[in-house]
């Protein structure tokens, strides 16, 4: 009984992490996901980069129209002539003006046509590109949202622990000192307080860090990322079946769709290859304008003349031998179209591949989630038994450490497995394609609003 009195009981665990929590985490001027990724879609450089490339290869897609649309040019001169003749004897300078208007459309240039289908697939590809940067742009921000959020509560767990080492400490000193314990308590309490100070210093630099990294990628100072509600409940994950994700990728995903564009691409290449062989014709007119305002040598004329001269008609061009060159291109646009056809199949298998291995990564997760739980509940049940134990006696001072430290760091797993199963849901989506920045609303709702 009496040893029972000279043992007080320890700090609560729960309202020390509580306390430290709030200090890390102020909830005034927070932000919630959403509003991160916005800023980092406003500020990201390599999403800005993707965004410019995309609007130039619309630019360069709309270049391929030329080759079907009309063709005008106007030209115009003024010269000075010179003219000397012995017979008869003419020797006259005087001045020369010309304009000319010419037009020609095409009417049948299978090259051109193929050349403008192009460029119709060169705009797909840029908006499956732009979309793949914006998927990495949402998984990129969640990951480092999800980073910070993840310091935040180690370096809570960290001086929460440390809180009740230093009262274990305190309680071994007090009883030393009343010669109910050995000094042993003492040092063994005090090693594992040292131990606690390493780690609380090591995890302030790791949120530092994090924090760094969040601000540079939405372009803020001091970002505070809003955390999860306590308790976190999980969204499930639906569809259930990893067949009906991998079926969604297939039509969706940006790089099958890049690849799907890339072998229309290489036929296409093929017809204008084998339009080496067809004629074109094109329809073509003109209209010219000649002035001599002093006369012309022909006519010996001083007097002002003027022609005018207007010609339309049909330009055919018929190839006939280029040195076997354009039988060579279409071997090599065969060959081209095969590889891209590869690289399609290649690029279907990849990311059904993916698919699978981050619909099995959230399940695993989840259920990492649940047998953490358990084992938090069953580690507190440890620690407050061990409590029991140290103040009856039947149980020493590095018992109660040990079980202070399996606690903290099961709190640690804990709240790390949850962060990656709202990662792994968003990496699920962006690995069969159909993420999107509506997915953070789910995520959102989750957070302390």
């Amino acid at each position: 009984m009496t040893t029972l009195l000279k043992k007080p009981a320890l700090l609560p665990l729960a309202l020390a992490f509580g306390t430290v929590l709030a200090a890390l985490v102020p909830s005034v001027q927070a932000q919630n996901l959403v509003e991160l990724y916005r800023s980092a879609r406003d500020y990201d450089a390599a999403y800005q980069s993707s965004r410019s490339l995309y609007d130039a290869n619309l630019y360069r897609a709309e270049q391929a129209k030329a080759g079907i649309l009309p063709q005008a040019g106007l030209s115009a001169g003024v010269n000075r002539v010179n003219f000397e003749n012995n017979n008869p004897a003419v020797d006259r300078n005087y001045p020369q003006q010309s304009a000319s208007l010419s037009a020609s459309q095409p009417l049948y240039r299978p090259g051109n046509w193929a050349t403008y289908e192009q460029g119709k697939q060169q705009v797909e590809l840029s908006k499956a590109q732009l979309e793949a940067a914006e998927q990495d742009l949402i998984v990129r921000t969640s990951q480092t949202y999800f980073d910070v959020l993840a310091a935040q509560d180690t370096l809570a767990f960290v001086r929460a622990q440390k809180a009740a080492v230093a009262e274990q400490l305190a309680s071994a000193k007090r009883n030393f000192e009343v010669g109910t314990s050995t000094i042993t308590d003492s040092r063994e309490a005090q090693a594992r307080y040292d131990l606690v100070i390493a780690q609380e210093i090591a995890a302030e630099n790791d949120l530092r860090v994090k924090k760094i990294a969040l601000d540079q990628l939405v372009g803020r100072t001091d970002a505070q990322p809003r955390p999860l509600v306590a308790p976190a409940k999980l969204p499930p994950l639906v569809p259930a079946d990893v067949n009906i994700w991998v079926q969604q990728s297939e039509a969706l995903h940006p790089t099958i769709r890049q690849a799907q564009a890339n072998l229309k691409t290489a036929k296409l290449e093929i017809n204008k290859a084998e339009a080496g062989h067809k004629p074109t014709v094109d329809l073509t007119a003109s209209h010219g304008v000649q002035r001599n305002p002093q006369g012309s040598a022909s006519s010996l004329n001083t007097l002002n003349s003027r022609t005018n001269t207007t010609t339309v008609g049909l330009a055919l061009n018929l190839p006939l031998f280029a040195g076997f060159a354009t039988q060579n291109r279409i071997r090599e646009t065969l060959s081209l179209e095969e590889k891209a056809r590869t690289d399609l199949e290649g690029a279907k298998r990849g990311v059904a591949l993916n698919t699978r291995t981050a619909f099995f990564g959230v399940l695993s997760g989840q259920g990492q989630v649940k047998a953490l739980e358990a084992a938090e509940a069953s580690s507190q049940s440890a620690l407050d038994a061990n409590k029991l134990g140290y103040q009856v006696g039947v149980r020493i001072n590095i018992d109660v450490l040990n079980a202070q430290s399996q606690l903290f760091q099961t709190k640690r797993d804990l709240a790390v497995a949850r962060y990656n199963v709202l990662l792994g849901g968003l990496r699920l989506r962006q690995a069969n394609g159909t993420l999107t920045p509506e997915d953070l609303l789910l995520i959102n709702s989750l957070l302390v609003q």
